[in-house]
């Protein structure tokens, strides 16, 4: 006898900062002792109670509880299972508000955690620090509180937490050879412990999230899921473990045979698995389909998703987002301003909430034949629409050649012939590019936006702006100038303003990190430069100066890679488009008179997909699309790029493929180990590693950033050496800035003179050494 279920709908979590980043605003006031931990805590109540309400008001037979932070959902995990970073001295099960920020944004005597990249979205996560003493013993009971709020509102909850190997996998050993599995038993035990309190609390539910499931794991880690998850069996709540961001077919038998009562499968990235799943799964087991796109923000296709998923109609299915929505935009109902038709292909979080109970519905047998109707209209719409294709742009992508994306002469031809151009001193410094964006320069910007501000009133007060950048440069004795970027609101939103193919709303924030928002462009059709973007701001900044003045752009990948992009071609196909219209910028700088042009990339290496086996082909075409943006100019102008996110030693050959004459990259945080594969791979050419953090309010002093030149020096010839900050200085105010870059001038000047009397830099060992802790940038 077959048994019939009725098809269930969730979500596997919702964007936390709130429509109208309530949150953001809440916490930056809480840090500046503008509202005390009450206030602070009531908008938190207030964003969790909406948010439920609306994934009831959607019919979804569970609201999400556990996926609220204040700052990061690892960072609440850490903070739960007692699991904190020893040097803080903090007890868990105590912890203020004001401790868990300083986790995550360090204090006056400890730096702050590792943050790096959730997989390969732009969303980053805090690091749990881990070693052979840390106890899992318990901490805050926030999670606890917010599911029994929940309940108190009449919501079924299911509740959600990253799963135990996730969180044990994705943290950091902070002892050299200190095995993270030996943790393992510890993690378990406290994880057990939260289950027996959910049941007593009455949850039903319990969503695992384990998402590295889709990498190439260890065999070792593959082995461990069983063990811990039959320890689960007889305790606490259903479990139900959610996979996302790839495909996690090869290990079916193992999902299969796992005592959960559940699994959850993005089929948005890897739709091809389900064929593979549906076959044999158990009929008492849930299987959970991630069918909406949790990650872009188009219309979904309900006439491919059911005809994909009706053979599956009665069995134990729920309906689902690809993942957490978090990396959407709140709600698509305040963009009054977007244009209606472009409007009508697009869903952020709220719309998906409905976009799931149609489709549940749809499979229950109810009559939704007009939302079906409306839903096809829209997507014919946009599949039919001439806005979305440029014959020009494409007949210029069939006409590439190998030519188009090489210089035209190797490396050391180049670098002599700039060398003779530019004739700087050993140890070039430079900036990243950006300087503060003060209030002021934000007002000016935004007044201008709304046509408040004239034109040319607009443009002299940004004028002024750069002209103070470029004196403070001047004064301090910078080499390489920059502009300042002071009419940037961003560095991808300020390109994608002036290209054909995007459109912008007002109100699509997403979360980057902590109360740092971005807004993604969209990204919807063939994309093409009508006219210069830079090249004005840039020529200014330049006639105020004798010195190089570097142009600034954003690279073809970083692009697409934090940008809201059509799924209706190729990846790659789109960055080349990107690439030939930041090429046409690059050669207009150069006819402009502009000899150093920097195209940043940082999202380099955030493209990569999760399974090393797809890596090559990524990495061929993103270095080419590079190449391609680089490649229109002549042998003296010098191409820079800044690269961040940490890890490179694995990439190197495809970094090198770039071919940019000179690379910055983000190193202080990590005592310059970041730096050590580019020696070991003997990477060609010039190389700035920061040195020193600007994400800490913290002015090194000159012995610091002496120590780290020193230190590159033992690893990378020194005439190939630059000197600068990790990243941007928009988010730094100026006093900050000026001290930091004046010790940093100050400690080029005292290498130079050892260089020049002794032939080499001192010994890093020579000079003292400072705490330090691994990091990422944030470029955006």
């Amino acid at each position: 006898m077959t048994t019939t279920h009725t098809t269930k709908a969730h979500i596997l979590g919702f964007p936390r900062i709130g429509a109208q980043r309530e949150l953001k605003f809440a916490v930056e006031q809480f840090w500046k002792g503008e509202i005390d931990e009450s206030a602070l805590a009531q908008t938190g109540n207030a964003l969790r109670r909406q948010h439920w309400q609306w994934q009831k008001d959607a019919d979804l037979d569970f609201v999400a509880v556990g996926d609220f932070a204040w700052y990061d959902q690892m960072l609440n995990a850490s903070a739960l299972l007692g699991a904190l970073p020893a040097r803080f001295g903090f007890d868990a099960k105590n912890l203020s508000l004001k401790q868990y920020f300083e986790l995550a944004r360090g204090n006056a005597a400890q730096p702050a955690q590792e943050m790096t990249k959730w997989f390969d979205t732009n969303y980053h996560y805090l690091v749990p620090e881990l070693d052979e003493n840390t106890d899992f013993a318990g901490g805050v009971d926030w999670f606890f509180y917010e599911i029994e709020e929940a309940r108190s509102l009449g919501h079924a909850v299911k509740a959600v937490l990253p799963g135990p190997l996730t969180f044990l996998y994705l943290a950091k050993a902070k002892a050299d050879g200190f095995d993270k599995l030996s943790l393992l038993p510890k993690v378990v035990a406290a994880y057990a412990r939260i289950l027996e309190r959910l049941a007593k609390l009455g949850v039903e539910w319990l969503q695992l999230d384990e998402p590295i499931l889709g990498l190439d794991l260890e065999a070792e880690w593959l082995a461990a899921f069983e063990p811990v998850y039959r320890s689960f069996a007889y305790t606490g709540p259903k479990i139900l473990l959610a996979t996302y961001f790839e495909s996690v077919a090869a290990h079916a038998a193992l999902l299969r045979d796992l005592p959960v009562a559940g699994v959850h499968l993005d089929l948005v990235r890897a739709p091809q698995q389900l064929d593979v799943f549906a076959n044999n799964w158990p009929a008492s087991k849930v299987l959970s389909l991630g069918v909406v796109d949790g990650r872009n923000i188009w219309v979904s296709d309900f006439s491919a998703i059911l005809a994909r998923i009706e053979a599956l109609q009665g069995r134990n299915i729920w309906l689902s987002a690809s993942c957490s929505l978090l990396h959407v935009p709140v709600d698509l109902a305040q963009e009054s301003k977007l244009d209606e038709e472009l409007k009508g292909w697009l869903a952020f979080a709220r719309q998906k909430l409905q976009e799931i109970s149609v489709l549940k519905r749809a499979l229950s047998g109810a009559d939704v034949s007009a939302e079906l109707s409306a839903n096809a209209a829209k997507v014919a719409s946009r599949a039919a629409s001439p806005r979305i294709h440029n014959p020009a742009v494409s007949a210029r992508i069939q006409a590439l050649s190998e030519g188009d994306a090489r210089r035209h002469a190797v490396f050391a031809t180049r670098q002599a012939e700039q060398k003779l151009r530019f004739n700087l001193p050993p140890l070039p410094t430079t900036t990243i590019g950006s300087f503060p964006q003060t209030k002021e320069i934000r007002a000016a910007r935004a007044a201008f936006k709304k046509g408040t501000l004239a034109q040319n009133d607009y443009v002299e007060q940004m004028q002024a702006e750069i002209r103070l950048a470029v004196e403070k440069q001047e004064a301090l004795g910078i080499d390489v100038l920059v502009h300042g970027e002071a009419e940037r609101n961003d560095m991808v939103e300020y390109f994608g303003e002036q290209l054909s193919g995007f459109a912008f709303t007002q109100f699509g924030w997403v979360q980057s990190y902590g109360s740092r928002c971005v807004k993604p462009p969209v990204l919807f059709g063939d994309v093409s430069r009508p006219t210069p973007m830079t090249v004005e701001w840039t020529q200014y900044a330049q006639s105020l100066t004798q010195k190089p003045m570097k142009g600034m752009l954003t690279g073809p990948v970083t692009i697409l890679q934090w940008s809201f992009v059509r799924d209706d071609q190729p990846r790659s196909v789109t960055t080349q488009q990107i690439a030939l219209a930041i090429r046409d910028e690059v050669v207009d700088l150069e006819t402009a008179g502009i000899g150093i042009i920097q195209i940043d990339e940082p999202a380099f290496r955030e493209g990569l997909p999760l399974k090393k086996s797809d890596w090559a082909a990524y990495l061929h075409w993103a270095a080419e699309a590079f190449r391609i943006s680089a490649s229109g100019v002549a042998n003296q102008t010098q191409i820079h790029t800044h690269m961040c996110y940490s890890e490179f030693n694995d990439i190197l050959p495809a970094i090198a493929a770039m071919d940019a004459d000179v690379i910055t990259i983000e190193t202080s945080r990590s005592d310059m180990e970041l730096l050590t594969g580019f020696g070991t791979f003997k990477y060609p050419n010039e190389v700035g590693p920061g040195v020193y953090d600007i994400h800490s309010p913290r002015i090194p002093p000159v012995e610091d950033m002496l120590r780290l030149i020193a230190k590159a020096a033992e690893v990378v010839p020194v005439e190939l050496l630059w000197v600068n900050p990790d990243c941007g200085l928009k988010t730094r105010n100026w006093p900050e800035t000026e001290a930091a870059l004046a010790n940093m001038l100050e400690a080029t000047r005292q290498a130079r003179q050892h260089l020049a009397e002794h032939g080499h830099l001192p010994s890093f060992a020579s000079i003292p050494a400072k705490p330090h802790v691994h990091g990422a940038c944030a470029c955006h």
